[in-house]
């Protein structure tokens, strides 16, 4: 097929391996800590208080116009702060090898902070660097590479270091999942810096308000209807994610090793086979529909969880449960992020799409520490029924955004005016 010329390309490639340095860091901030705390026996009001310290992912359109603003004065625009964030986040991953959370679990909150911080920058970095090198017709497919391998990155940070902890102390993960860093640092060297249509902000006040006035210049009322279906979509996949590793290990009855070999094979494949398919079934049926087939899809694998809560310690429910989840997760992304690429200007895309995907996160990193209290009150079922009805909303919301987005694209300019001259305009 001559869809899958695209791939063949250098581009993908170099978004393969830069979705894989995306991907390392944001599990060692939530599922991984989250191993780590439980290993080392706090309480599970401390587990999930602690899953706010990713909350720099959530606001980290706070500091993205300083990025679309400045550059440094090597490897372009794009490429040079992410290999900045990329060299502080292996300092930061290898910090966490010296410290012990039941000694000083504030310094352990701390340095993940700076962790979040560092991958949450370089996530806006690399954001903007995949909306502006794509064409339109190579968003599926790129978002496609990009995100199995930001989902091979999360195996590696999450399976491969629960198989370690049942082996080597803790110290040893963190220190390799440092190492793990270097792939990452690769794509930088490969990638091609994106060119410049559109002209980037001259000064650091029209950096924060060119986003927002080219945002309502283009969507008007529709704005609003965005920017809620940006925070709702994947609000119950974000939410399950607190303490769906709790569950495993002291809902059901797990080890490490076999989670980590359930998430490394099924898992993997079905990261694989979802990025691919959804990347595919994207370019053929169009945004919109893969937006309803696949949200729905997600929500449907919550249910699964249901099952092996009702189940209880069975091998053959937590493979069906995690092959079928990650295949749908990874296709829901591939739609999804195809959606956001189509609503950025070029000029203004790290500051835009670090606001959308800024809401994206909000079921986790804001809502997290309240996870403890819907497992308290309904049990381990019932938390997961609550996670799949929480995808009702954006369903909803699908027809009206993916409309708005339309209408949005089409008014477009090659780049977006200023404050300045929007008044001029007027």
């Amino acid at each position: 097929m001559s869809w899958f010329a695209v791939f063949r390309s250098r581009r993908m490639a170099a978004l393969f391996l830069l979705g894989f340095s995306s991907g390392l860091p944001l599990l060692l901030t939530s599922q991984t800590l989250q191993a780590w705390l439980t290993a080392e026996q706090l309480s599970l009001d401390q587990i999930a208080a602690v899953s706010s310290v990713g909350l720099a992912y959530t606001f980290k359109f706070a500091w993205a116009p300083l990025l679309d603003r400045y550059r440094l004065p090597f490897l372009g625009r794009r490429r040079g702060w992410v290999l900045v964030f990329q060299l502080g986040l292996v300092g930061a991953i290898a910090a966490m090898s010296l410290l012990d959370p039941r000694r000083d679990l504030t310094a352990v909150a701390y340095v993940a902070i700076a962790v979040a911080v560092l991958s949450a920058s370089q996530d806006v970095v690399l954001d903007a660097y995949m909306t502006d090198v794509l064409a339109p017709h190579e968003r599926a497919a790129g978002s496609s590479v990009n995100i199995i391998g930001y989902r091979i990155a999360m195996m590696v940070s999450s399976s491969l270091a629960f198989v370690m902890a049942d082996h080597v102390a803790w110290p040893a993960i963190w220190l390799a999942m440092a190492a793990f860093m270097v792939i990452g640092l690769a794509g930088t060297a490969i990638a091609e810096e994106p060119a410049h249509a559109a002209r980037p902000p001259r000064t650091i006040a029209e950096s924060i308000a060119l986003p927002i006035v080219d945002f309502w210049q283009r969507y008007r009322s529709g704005a609003i209807v965005v920017l809620v279906f940006a925070a709702v979509y994947r609000f119950g996949d974000y939410f399950a994610q607190s303490l769906v590793i709790t569950f495993l290990k002291r809902g059901v009855g797990f080890n490490f090793t076999e989670i980590a070999a359930v998430y490394k094979v099924l898992g993997l494949a079905g990261i694989a086979v979802g990025g691919v398919l959804g990347g595919a079934l994207v370019a053929r049926f169009g945004v919109r529909h893969a937006l309803i087939g696949f949200g729905a899809l997600s929500a449907t694998t919550h249910l699964l969880y249901i099952w092996l809560a009702v189940a209880g310690r069975s091998m053959p429910v937590f493979c069906v449960a995690v092959a079928c989840d990650n295949t749908a997760i990874a296709m829901g992304a591939v739609a999804f992020v195809a959606y956001l690429m189509s609503i950025c200007s070029p000029a203004v895309s790290a500051t835009q799409f670090a606001l959308l995907t800024s809401l994206t996160s909000v079921g986790q990193r804001v809502f997290g520490p309240l996870a403890d209290r819907v497992v308290a009150s309904v049990g381990w079922a019932g938390y997961f029924a609550v996670c799949a009805a929480m995808a009702i909303p954006g369903l909803v919301l699908v027809w009206f955004a993916t409309r708005v987005a339309e209408r949005g694209e089409r008014a477009q300019p090659t780049a977006p005016a200023t404050p300045t001259e929007t008044a001029r305009v007027r």
